[in-house]
């Protein structure tokens, strides 16, 4: 059942289905749900998720190549330098890092049109960097101690194979994964494809204000 009432002046809304819908405004704007964010708002917000995300991915890429040379070096010296650099940058910048890139892209959904779950892009992005920041605030940052110790253990002179184990393959593997999905968000963040959903889209053609999450 669809209901109406009158326009009362610029700015006033149409009720459709007993959901209000903005009516155009002098100079041909119009309200929108979509927009929450004023622009003083979203540009910091903007700067402050690219600043974070960079930073997330060279982070990646500096603990992968830490974990290659570890991986591949007979140095044992060289091999505890690498794992001791690793661990200090795991522990100092992986959590913020990605907690700061995770959140503020969420923020950013919430708080403009493209909304979290209304295109298939943008929830792939979330779903992937949810992924990416699980995998290294959890994972890595355990075998990072796990390989910290073990050249705490062994402060000079050879660390026998035997001693480390998986860990010198573990700590390539979480590191080049979380690289992987970041590198696939960059590239969806860039071609956005796919379009919008389904029921974001009904929802516009039947003159709805979809929520943050629709």
């Amino acid at each position: 059942m669809r209901s109406s009432s009158g326009v009362n002046g610029a700015g006033s809304n149409r009720v459709v289905g007993a959901v209000a819908t903005p009516e155009p405004v002098p100079g041909g704007r119009r309200r929108s749900a979509d927009r929450r964010l004023p622009p003083r708002a979203r540009k910091p917000l903007v700067v402050l998720h690219v600043v974070a995300s960079v930073s997330w991915l060279a982070l990646m890429l500096c603990l992968l190549t830490l974990a290659v040379t570890a991986l591949t070096t007979g140095d044992a010296d060289r091999l505890r330098t690498a794992y001791r650099a690793m661990g200090m940058l795991g522990d100092a910048l992986v959590l913020p890092l990605s907690l700061l890139t995770f959140l503020s892209g969420v923020a950013l959904g919430l708080g403009t049109s493209w909304g979290l779950f209304r295109y298939y892009w943008v929830s792939t992005k979330f779903w992937l960097t949810l992924a990416a920041m699980a995998a290294s605030v959890f994972a890595l940052t355990a075998r990072l101690h796990d390989a910290v110790r073990v050249v705490d253990a062994h402060p000079s002179g050879p660390i026998p194979a035997a001693a480390l184990g998986f860990i010198r393959y573990n700590t390539v593997i979480v590191p080049a994964v979380a690289l992987s999905l970041y590198l696939v968000n960059v590239i969806l963040s860039v071609y956005k494809p796919w379009g919008r959903r389904r029921a974001a889209a009904a929802g516009a053609r039947q003159g709805r204000i979809p929520g943050a999450g629709a």
